[in-house]
């Protein structure tokens, strides 16, 4: 079992800065694969990043390629989303997520949730 809770959300302007953190419960986190959702109102839930279990490998969904980028410290139990030259589109409640089952862009690849962090970006 794992409970995760997100921190760092808010409001920034157009070109700013976020980064986001992820704590985790649970002795196993390290074994699990991470990932950040995203969803914005009226909209389904987006993939928007994921990585390994050793932090080794990353993949990111095209529209934050080279904007966002995922990490892990598996001694903190935390996993982290900086988000750099941030956009109104960006805007989102942002959701982290750990699978023990595969390491996919889907939804339904992931067991654990946390309660989700706002993020609005003002053009």
């Amino acid at each position: 079992q794992v409970q995760l809770v997100e921190s760092g959300g808010g409001l920034v302007q157009a070109g700013g800065s976020l980064r986001l953190s992820c704590a985790a419960s649970g002795r196993t986190f390290g074994s699990y694969v991470m990932a950040w959702f995203r969803q914005a109102p009226g909209k389904e839930r987006e993939f928007v990043a994921r990585i390994s279990w050793s932090g080794s490998s990353t993949y990111y969904v095209d529209s934050v390629k080279g904007r966002f980028t995922i990490s892990r410290d598996n001694a903190k139990n935390t996993v982290y989303l900086q988000m750099n030259s941030l956009k109104p589109e960006d805007t989102a409640v942002y959701y982290c997520a750990a699978s023990s089952l595969g390491a996919g862009t889907n939804a339904r690849d992931y067991n654990y949730w946390g309660q989700g962090t706002q993020v609005t970006v003002s053009s």
